[in-house]
């Protein structure tokens, strides 16, 4: 779990290492790369707790290719360590762990907590629009937004606008807001399902994660601690990108547009097989109850047709079928609301929630190409 979250700087090589704690029942893992560190403990058996730091690619090549058995570390007076199962001993050299630098504590934070599952889905949500462009850093990640009742989540790339919101489940007085870098979006979206809330916690310089790890369920009901041995908690913490995050609600169309309901999954298809003969442009021609999709390209061209809930006027309008097939797929929900105007105007893909039994609603706004 902390094997991503390491250092490439030659200049502090003790950053490619993790540090392994020993203490009473457990060991704990601690990587960082000062932008962003992640720690979690697995139960053991210490016969004598102590310290040390390990080169984290080797140690984890030599764990995957050992059997699932018990593993036995012990380390000297000087930085190394012997592993031993069955059969194997592999002695790895390491660095003092005093040298290792500690994980940031954050003070005078804002705290919420949030429910693990939903958290990632809501990443999921909006992480494809962050931006990839160095320059405009502060797009460069997922914004959140903290209002008095409400949690938002942000992203843009300036082509295509990704927004997910959740209402929180008790009124808070203070808000806030950061910007939560896209490698630390990465990793948050990768936090194992170990337990069932997240603890958010927030300064304007620095953001850290908190999952408790729960009890698991087995087949005859509560099985004890979770699985994978993870004991305690799991917890990231990362530097936030520094900057004011643009107004994005001047992005969303304020004025009234046609609105159709379409089938998510059957759309996704669409429009993956039209974009098979045209990398950078398919097009919608939108009827009564009917949504023909074409591709074209010096290669051929291929037309879809599938059928929508729709009344009103024609309309045609060009998308980038990549910025299309991104909600699409990040999306779990069976129908979604379509809403266009014209070739010059943005296409609109939203969900009817919030609503009971699905607390999450979703807008992405994709800007069109221009038909000649």
């Amino acid at each position: 779990m902390v094997t991503s979250v390491v250092g490439t700087r030659k200049t502090m090589p003790i950053l490619q290492n993790v540090l392994i704690e020993a203490e009473e029942g457990k060991v704990s893992l601690t990587t960082t790369n000062l932008d962003l560190g992640a720690r979690c403990s697995v139960k053991a058996e210490v016969t004598e707790p102590g310290a040390v730091t390990l080169p984290v690619k080797e140690l984890g090549s030599i764990i995957r290719q050992l059997a699932d058995m018990e593993v036995s570390v012990e380390t000297g007076g000087d930085p190394k360590a012997t592993i031993t199962t069955r059969g194997s001993v592999f002695n790895v050299m390491g660095m003092e762990s005093k040298e290792f630098p500690p994980l940031p504590t954050l003070e005078g934070q804002q705290d919420f907590d949030l429910d693990r599952a939903e958290l990632i889905q809501m990443l999921k949500n909006v992480s494809y629009a962050q931006s990839l462009n160095e320059e405009r850093y502060m797009l460069k990640g997922v914004y959140f937004l903290f209002s008095e009742d409400e949690l938002a989540l942000v992203a843009t790339d300036g082509r295509r606008l990704a927004v997910t919101k959740r209402v929180l489940g008790e009124k808070t007085k203070d808000g806030g807001e950061f910007i939560l870098p896209s490698s630390s979006v990465s990793e948050l979206e990768r936090i194992p399902d170990l337990g069932n809330s997240v603890r958010v916690s927030f300064t304007d310089r620095q953001v850290a994660f908190e999952m408790k790890i729960g009890k698991q369920k087995g087949e005859a009901g509560e099985a004890g601690e979770a699985e994978k041995g993870f004991v305690e908690s799991v917890y990231l913490v990362s530097k936030v990108v520094e900057g004011k995050y643009p107004n994005y609600k001047q992005v969303i169309p304020k004025d009234s547009f046609n609105r159709s309901e379409v089938e998510r999954e059957l759309l996704q298809e669409c429009v993956t097989r039209a974009a098979l003969v045209s990398d950078d442009k398919v097009t919608f021609r939108v009827k009564p109850n009917e949504l023909e999709i074409t591709g074209q390209s010096i290669l051929g061209d291929a037309r879809e047709s599938m059928s929508i809930e729709y009344d009103g006027e024609n309309a045609t309008v060009s998308f980038n079928p990549r910025f299309l097939l991104d909600p699409l797929k990040s999306l779990t929900k069976d129908k979604l609301f379509f809403e266009f105007r014209d070739d010059m105007s943005p296409g609109v893909f939203r969900t009817d929630g919030p609503k009971e039994g699905d607390p999450l609603s979703f807008l992405c706004v994709v800007m069109p190409i221009r038909t000649d």
